[in-house]
């Protein structure tokens, strides 16, 4: 059954609605039924920019777009076989998988007081080691806690790179530790 209402019922109507979904920002993703949960939820983020053009930290942050956020590996696997790898993208393009709530920047407060890790990889090679190191992070391989915010795989014309993200620079072990199963 459908109501018909006044112009400003609807408008009142709009107002509630916005305002529920500014306080709820975002419906909080749970593992399905029978689906084992991770230990973190993660986002997917993909950017591209033109090269030779600069990038500002605003142009930067309007490029880069969220593909979705998952809970469990099912739901990993179910945004990951859909993705491009990173050996078919071309230009510069970047790929990030980060723990929810933390944008790949160097300006979010999960990252700015981190590192990163970063290899450089001969073309090639990058669809391999990105599809290791997501794995890797994702079953808590690197056993540093919630110290790993997340993982990059850039694009790049003469080389590609990977890079892991990490929440705070001053702990010498645990950094230690990450750069070791980055090694292995």
């Amino acid at each position: 059954m459908m109501t018909v209402g006044t112009r400003k019922d609807g408008e009142k109507e709009k107002t509630e609605r916005d305002k529920n979904q500014s306080s709820h920002k975002r419906k909080a993703v749970v593992p399905g039924p029978a689906e084992p949960p991770l230990q973190f939820n993660y986002s997917f983020w993909y950017s591209r920019r033109t090269p030779g053009r600069p990038t500002s930290s605003q142009s930067y942050e309007q490029n880069i777009e969220q593909i979705g956020t998952f809970a469990s590996v099912e739901k990993f696997w179910r945004f990951y076989s859909h993705t491009v790898h990173p050996g078919h993208l071309t230009g510069h393009s970047d790929f990030h998988l980060f723990k929810e709530g933390i944008k790949p920047t160097c300006e979010d407060d999960g990252n700015k007081n981190g590192g990163k890790w970063i290899i450089r990889l001969r073309k090639g090679l990058a669809s391999r080691c990105w599809e290791n190191l997501i794995l890797a992070m994702l079953g808590e391989q690197f056993m540093a806690g919630e110290e790993i915010c997340g993982a990059v795989v850039s694009v790049r014309f003469q080389e590609d790179i990977i890079s892991t993200w990490n929440k705070t620079a001053i702990h010498q072990a645990t950094t230690a530790r990450i750069r070791d199963t980055l090694r292995a």
